[in-house]
């Protein structure tokens, strides 16, 4: 498959929440319009949170990853925390989900951030399988502690 990566623009807003709804279905996640919409509003806007697409040949938007850069405490420089990376189901393991994080390395060293990561679901071993070859795997555990 033919894909294009290229940020997210006010021109994928239509195609983006069904994608997105798709995304949060996988990981049994329910979020709220208002919270749907101000994701996207901070995509649009923030300096901070930065989204790019996928993109078939026939310009379908089919894939997405967006990223959080923060500074950090053990680098003086910022670096970038892949949030969500997605591509739709028809269009996996055709190399979407490979473009898309070459993207953000590419990102990431345009900007000078010292460091591209990400977690992934214990249970995707589709996603690791890629991950392995693209990064490495720390032994690092993650807690978390949700409040309303």
């Amino acid at each position: 498959m033919s894909v294009t990566v290229c940020p997210l623009s006010p021109e994928d807003e239509a195609e983006w929440p069904p994608l997105w709804q798709a995304y949060l279905d996988f990981y049994r996640a329910a979020l709220s319009r208002e919270t749907t919409a101000a994701t996207w509003q901070r995509i649009m806007r923030s300096a901070d949170i930065k989204g790019f697409g996928a993109f078939d040949a026939d310009n379908r938007l089919v894939g997405f990853a967006h990223i959080v850069i923060h500074p950090n405490t053990w680098n003086i420089g910022k670096c970038c925390y892949l949030e969500d990376l997605f591509v739709a189901e028809d269009c996996r393991r055709q190399g979407a989900a490979r473009i898309l994080i070459e993207a953000v390395y590419r990102f990431a060293e345009t900007e000078k951030l010292n460091r591209v990561y990400w977690v992934t679901d214990k249970n995707n071993t589709a996603a690791q399988a890629l991950y392995n070859q693209m990064a490495n795997q720390t032994a690092m555990v993650q807690y978390r502690k949700d409040f309303p």
